[in-house]
Order: C-alpha cells, then sequence, then structure tokens
C-alpha cells in the first residue's frame, strides 16, 4: 500500500503570498471589504487561464490583482499567514518560503518597509504557532523598472538574517531580460540571499541560461524549459542548482498540456536537483501534496524517489541545520514505515553537494541572449553557516546598512545566518 504522501516530511520553496490565500478567505474578506470578485474567482473557480500568449497572462495578472486586493488590514495579511502555515503543516511541509513583492501592497500598508514588517511578523506568529518554519523571499517585478528592483533588493537586504532569506524575480519573462535585473542581484548576492529568479516557465533555455549567467541563481523558479537544451541541462546538475518545479502551474497556465508532460521524470534522472511547488494554489486549485500525487502517479515515482524529491527540496532551503536534520530524518522514518522500494535512485547519487567544492560548468551551447551583456562564470554556492543560538525577529528591526562588496569579483560574500522565529525549539 503506498505510503502517504501528506506525511512526507518536505520544504515548500515556491508558493507566493497572495497565491498562499485559501479561496474561503478570499471570498470572506471580499464580503468583509465590500470587493466584487469576477465569477472566474467564485462560482467559476478555479479559472481557466491561459499563460502562453500575453493576453491570456494579462488576464491571470487581473484576476490575481483583485485577489491581492482584499487584503486590506493588518490582521487579513497574519491570517493569510497562519492559514497558509496550518495548510502547510497538514501536508508534511515543515519549512515554508513565501514569496511577497511589497510594491504591490505599499499604498495600502503605509510603504514597501511596513508591509515587508508586517508580513515578517505575520510569519513569526505563524511559524510559532503551527511549528512549521516559514522565511521569507522578496521578489522583484519584471514588468517593473529595474531600479525599483534595487530598491527592493537594498531592502530585502537590511533584513537578511532577521527572516528574509532570498531575493527572487518573478512576472512575465517575455516582459525583462534578466540581465537588466543584474545590479538587484548583486546587491541581494552582497548581502549572503539565496537568489532564485523565475526563469524557463514562459521561454526558452536561454531564459535559464540568463538567471544563470546574469543573475547568478542558487535556484530557479520552474525552469522546465531547460529540457530543450540537453548541455544546459548537464550545466544545471552540475552546479546543482535547483529548479522549483510547478506541475499543476505548467498545467493551469498552458506551458504543459497534461500533469504527464512536465518534464520531471527528465530533470530527476539527469540528476537535476527539483523542489516541487504549488506556486499559486489561489488561483491553480491543488497545493503541495498534490504535486507529489503527480509525481507518483503520472511519472511513475517509487516512494524512495518520492523521498529523494523531499529531501531535495530540504537541501536547496534556507532552513537552520536543527530544522533540516529534522525534516531528513522524518524522511528516513516515513521510508520505513512499511517495506517498500529502498535505496536513493541514481539521480542522488550523480548530484553534488552544494556546500562541497565547486564545479567547473562543461561546454554550454550558448542560447541567443536578450541583452549585449557578457556571461560571467556561475560562482560556487554557499550554504547559510550553522550558530549556536537562532536569530529572532526584532520587534523594532535595526538592520545594519549593507556592506560594499570587497571581496575579488566572482565571489560570494558570506551568507547571513537564516534563523526564524520559533525554530530553536525544534
Amino acid at each position: 500500500m503506498p505510503r502517504p504522501l501528506s506525511t512526507l516530511p518536505k520544504a515548500h520553496l515556491h508558493l507566493h503570498l497572495t497565491g498562499a490565500m485559501r479561496h474561503s478567505t478570499m471570498v470572506e474578506l471580499a464580503r468583509e471589504h465590500a470587493i466584487s470578485l469576477p465569477p472566474a474567482l467564485t462560482e467559476d473557480w478555479p479559472p481557466q487561464l491561459s499563460g502562453t500568449d500575453e493576453r491570456g497572462w494579462f488576464r491571470f495578472q487581473r484576476l490575481y490583482d483583485v485577489a491581492r486586493s482584499v487584503l486590506r488590514r493588518p490582521v487579513d495579511v497574519h491570517r493569510l499567514l497562519r492559514e497558509a502555515a496550518e495548510d502547510e503543516a497538514a501536508e508534511g511541509s515543515g519549512w515554508l518560503e513565501i514569496q511577497a513583492d511589497p510594491s504591490g501592497f505599499e499604498r495600502r500598508f503605509g510603504g514597501i518597509t511596513p508591509f515587508l514588517e508586517l508580513v515578517l511578523a505575520a510569519a513569526g506568529a505563524a511559524a510559532a504557532a503551527t511549528g512549521t518554519g516559514i522565511a521569507v523571499i522578496v521578489a522583484a517585478n519584471r514588468t517593473r523598472h529595474p531600479l525599483d528592483a534595487r530598491t527592493l533588493a537594498r531592502l530585502a537586504a537590511q533584513y537578511a538574517g532577521h527572516g528574509v532569506t532570498g531575493f527572487g524575480l518573478s512576472n512575465d519573462e517575455r516582459r525583462g531580460a534578466a540581465g537588466d535585473f543584474a545590479p538587484a542581484f548583486r546587491i541581494a548576492e552582497r548581502a549572503g540571499l539565496l537568489l532564485v529568479p523565475h526563469g524557463g516557465e514562459l521561454c526558452g533555455p536561454g531564459s535559464v541560461a540568463a538567471c544563470l549567467d546574469d543573475l547568478h541563481a542558487d535556484r530557479i523558479g520552474h525552469g522546465v524549459h531547460a529540457v530543450e537544451d540537453p548541455a544546459l541541462v548537464k550545466r544545471l546538475a552540475a552546479e546543482a542548482v535547483t529548479l522549483e518545479v510547478c506541475p499543476s502551474s505548467n498545467v493551469a497556465l498552458g506551458i504543459a498540456a497534461g500533469p504527464e508532460k512536465v518534464p520531471l521524470r527528465q530533470l530527476f534522472e539527469a540528476g537535476v536537483p527539483v523542489a516541487l511547488g504549488a506556486d499559486d494554489p489561489l488561483l491553480f486549485g491543488p497545493r503541495l501534496t498534490a504535486q507529489y500525487e503527480i509525481a507518483r502517479l503520472d511519472h511513475g515515482f517509487s516512494d524512495a524517489e518520492l523521498a529523494e524529491l523531499a529531501r531535495m527540496s530540504v537541501r536547496a532551503s534556507a532552513a537552520p541545520p536543527g530544522v533540516r536534520t529534522r525534516l531528513l530524518a522524518g524522511i528516513e522514518a516515513w521510508l520505513s514505515l512499511s517495506d517498500g522500494t529502498s535505496g536513493a535512485p541514481p539521480a542522488a547519487q550523480r548530484t553534488p553537494s552544494r556546500g562541497g567544492r565547486p564545479h567547473a560548468a562543461p561546454a554550454l551551447r550558448r542560447c541567443p541572449p536578450p541583452h549585449d551583456a557578457r556571461p560571467q562564470t556561475v560562482p560556487a554556492l554557499r550554504r547559510c553557516p550553522p550558530s549556536p543560538s537562532a536569530i529572532r525577529y526584532p520587534r523594532s528591526p535595526s538592520p545594519a546598512p549593507v556592506p560594499r562588496d570587497s571581496a575579488r569579483p566572482g565571489t560570494r560574500a558570506r551568507p547571513q545566518p537564516c534563523y526564524l522565529w520559533g525554530m530553536w525549539r525544534h
């Protein structure tokens, strides 16, 4: 009998703030705030979507904006994070990294800094209440000016080690070349944040290569079009760059014709680290456990392989060492529940440790870049170092300014420890 996937310990690395809201909560808050929701978000939910053309993506973003508009008060944000943490805990997720773009909320909540502090406070309270650790990734928007991304990168850098663990880049890849946002990512890089841009979702493998070369990505959101370039797949495997694959999202937006067409098996067997994510369940419907169900039912993953997917999610996370150890031990305990396929898949043996020595990148067939910037060597990835004590969210954070990069070109600054509310108890 198959082991229950909801009890498989795992980390969730690709979930957006608004998209994490429960559908029932959105409807209730809309009623409280006298906001009229379109039928696509009520009786026709989940909506029929398409992201393969600009018109379809625009409709998706409009629905997203309407959903975001129901968040009007601090208590609404606290409720969203608390319920998201409860949902994560119910699905076996012991660690969540949630993406938030403060610029989408600045007018309603008094600016990007007050809103980020609100999200951090809500995340801390939710983590303490549920036992699921929550980190925040500050995400810039590709459709806005790159200078806005620099502002957000400085904000993220100020809160590195105080609940913010990464810096991302989301929205339509067709609207903003990765190289335009490289200065923002250098700011985040110097602060030791994980660099987690979206790429290879709506555009081809060139978008993934640009995330590596221009943004020095540690992980890439989606990245599924990388399979179109075998040399790029080898590079991702050699450099142990995790792809945050979101099967339900890919199907809902028309990127894949069906769940079986998502290239999950190809990437996994090629040795590319994969972390499954739900992306925006508010609009797509299925949450995290359903992504593991797709791996099992549509791609034939054994329990041992599903366990390795869970391990990959934990290894690629910014979870503190104690949380990481607990989750990895829980995965082994899950495998021992009953007799089943034993041993790790070959991909696990081929995947190098992210904390090991840097790998030389193999020769890469270059995809036509969307800009004139010369590609750079991807630096070795580093992990947040262990610390004898956890860093707690300060009540009134007074973060230090981002230091100038004194390291030689091409190197990464030493990351800040990434510890969060409630995590010292686990």
